[in-house]
């Protein structure tokens, strides 16, 4: 019965694979692999979470800009959208932006936008009802009279106005003037009003600034929610492509062109009809891409997958076998691997643990064994791609510490800040090291205890979240958590594996998802984080305790050199004043080189995989999957 069973399930195996090299070939459908799963919040920007995979399909629903960034990574205005942009200095030192919006523009389900599915996102950022349901949003720092509004002090948002049926004006606050990236500020993007909120909402300006009427979190909730993770046919966007289809269980959606799209900011339509986005397990990736279960593997990370990718490509009997082939395209990433740690609880809120767990991993050997020659070392929150660090090589090298492997030091590290005990107090020999601590930094950690004589203790032990199915997870688990050297230091690492959904739920402390997911429980996390052009870091390391509830500075670590540097390297600085941020930025990076709240693991060159019917694809640093594709035909 077992053999019976066995066979069945490979026949299975072999029709599933083979429907889909069937259609990937007949039909041209791009089935796009993607490395991190699919999480399934599509709400507006990264109010909630912000999985890459969740971005992308964001991205690709909703693209009706008034600002936009080109094939460079330029921030320009988007003519598809916008009729003008036009900004002007006040004699207060705020600054004030006008934009016109286009008439007739359509969301996919054929109703026309209006001048209010632009503002209101922008709106809701200025009411105290966006934090109530959770969101992170923070234009009431930015707007005149945003903070007044959030706060319920004024009835309406006096910088922001809404002159007509096309026309949005919107006053910027003075010690936000100048901003590096400062078209930004006129960047307004299209989403339905009535979709997101209900039909209960609306938005107003009786000629004193903008106004909800009833707005609350009674009567947006239910909505919100549901627009947040809808992906039925009912869902109202405005991009490329119209996400049609989205199963929670197998992790994979299904995008069709949107008609009623009226191109990007140069006209653009897309010309692939179907893609579907579907998770590549690390595991079995090679054999899908083989066999066609998906034909389009972006943004290949791992270096030994890179390698195996190119033999792929190469491979004329597998090319024969499938029908076509394969061609690629690599590039730099604007981002980087690491362990986070969250540095409010537990033994990562002491600076010498944190420097201690680098000196145990030595990083060097990681990055040769993860990327294989397609990529290296860096040591801050920086990737390969950016400007900035291309100019500060050498000023890198000169004035960052790079944590080299070194367990003795670590050893040296944690016996000067106090880990030099058992866990029954005594002189510490072999083991555990713990710590005596205060109440208030014990907390609620669970490696923790109090003694007899009243002493409390902490022990050096991490609570550590790592996604399932991940290559760099694994090898982290030999080289660090498991090594013989973490041990000897007197240090234990507890791997817990869950999804990458939930991990993200535990990074972000998001209550709305349960329960336990606003309670502290892990202290370090391995993931990476890729940067726009539009490198902008501040509210990351906010010291504000209401934006650290509405889910900023997930690091946790609060330092206000950190958090003036971070505000201080694009508030302040005229867009174009490019030695002026790069000099902030790198005072910024070193300090943050100092502090230490996640260990950088790798940069790396990234290669993307797709087939050779498809024809002018060019990706790119900062031009992503969801933008080069709009520009890809297949071939006849």
């Amino acid at each position: 019965m077992k053999k019976i069973l066995a066979m069945l399930l490979a026949m299975v195996m072999v029709f599933t694979m083979a429907s889909a090299v069937a259609e990937s070939t007949s039909e041209h459908v791009l089935i796009y692999g993607t490395s991190t799963e699919i999480n399934g919040d599509f709400a507006p920007g990264s109010w909630w979470t912000n999985n890459a995979t969740d971005k992308m399909l964001r991205d690709f629903t909703n693209d009706y800009s008034t600002v936009t960034s080109d094939q460079g990574g330029a921030l320009i205005v988007n003519p598809t959208v916008a009729e003008s942009v036009e900004g002007k200095m006040n004699d207060d030192g705020t600054k004030t932006y006008t934009v016109k919006v286009k008439s007739g523009l359509k969301f996919n389900n054929g109703e026309e936008i209006t001048v209010k599915d632009f503002l209101w996102t922008t709106a809701f950022s200025c009411s105290s009802v966006a934090s109530e349901v959770g969101a992170k949003l923070t234009g009431y720092l930015t707007i005149v009279g945003g903070q007044e509004y959030y706060d319920g002090t004024a009835e309406t948002i006096s910088g922001l106005r809404m002159l007509d049926d096309n026309t949005i004006e919107v006053s910027i606050v003075a010690d936000k003037v100048p901003y590096f990236f400062d078209l930004s500020y006129a960047n307004f993007t299209a989403h339905s009003m009535k979709y997101w909120l209900g039909e209960a909402v609306d938005i107003k300006d009786d000629g004193n600034g903008v106004y909800f009427e009833g707005l609350t979190k009674e009567n947006i909730e239910k909505q919100l929610e549901y627009a947040r993770f809808n992906a039925g046919p009912d869902r109202v966007t405005a991009g490329p492509y119209n996400l049609v289809e989205f199963d929670q269980a197998s992790k994979q959606a299904t995008l069709e062109i949107n008609p009623y799209y009226e191109g990007n900011f140069e006209g653009q339509k897309p010309s692939v009809p179907k893609i579907v986005i579907t998770r590549a397990e690390d595991a079995t990736w090679r054999d899908a891409l083989k066999t066609g279960a998906f034909n389009f593997y972006d943004t290949i990370t791992d270096g030994e997958q890179v390698n195996q990718a190119m033999d792929l490509i190469e491979d004329e009997a597998n090319k024969e076998a499938l029908g076509y082939g394969f061609a690629y395209t690599q590039f730099d990433r604007p981002g980087y691997g690491k362990l986070m740690f969250q540095s409010d609880f537990g033994p990562t809120q002491f600076p010498a643990v944190r420097h201690a767990i680098a000196h145990l991993l030595d990083r060097n050997e990681f990055a040769n064994t993860f990327c294989q020659g397609w990529g290296g070392v860096v040591n801050g929150p920086y990737g390969t791609a950016m400007w900035m660090t291309q100019e500060s090589e050498e000023w890198m090298d000169e004035n960052l510490d790079n944590y080299a492997y070194n367990p003795d030091l670590a050893k040296e590290l944690l016996i000067e800040d106090g880990w030099v005990l058992d866990e029954n107090g005594n002189e510490y020999v072999e083991g555990v090291r713990y710590k005596e601590v205060t109440e208030e930094q014990a907390g609620q950690y669970v490696h923790t205890k109090k003694l007899d004589d009243g002493r409390i203790l902490m022990g050096c032990e991490i609570e550590w979240s790592s996604s399932e199915g991940n290559s760099v997870s694994d090898l982290l688990s030999v080289m660090l958590a498991n090594g013989e050297q973490t041990a000897a230091a007197g240090i234990k690492i507890n791997q817990n594996i869950m999804s990458f959904s939930e991990l993200l739920n535990y990074m972000y402390r998001d209550a709305t998802q349960g329960d336990k997911y606003g309670v502290p429980t892990y202290c370090m996390y391995n993931l990476a984080s890729n940067f726009t052009s539009t490198y902008d870091m501040a509210y990351s390391y906010t010291l504000d305790p209401q934006m650290v509830a509405d889910g900023y500075n997930t690091d946790f670590i609060f330092d206000e050199e950190l958090d003036k540097l971070s505000m201080d390297m694009v508030y302040g600085v005229e867009a174009g004043d490019n030695a002026t941020y790069l000099d902030i930025w790198q005072k910024f990076i070193k300090r943050w080189n100092e502090l230490l709240p996640e260990v950088p693991l790798y940069s790396n060159i990234y290669i993307s995989v797709y087939p050779d019917w498809l024809q002018g694809y060019e990706q790119d640093s900062y031009w992503d999957f969801n933008q080069a594709i709009l520009y890809a035909t297949i071939a006849d």
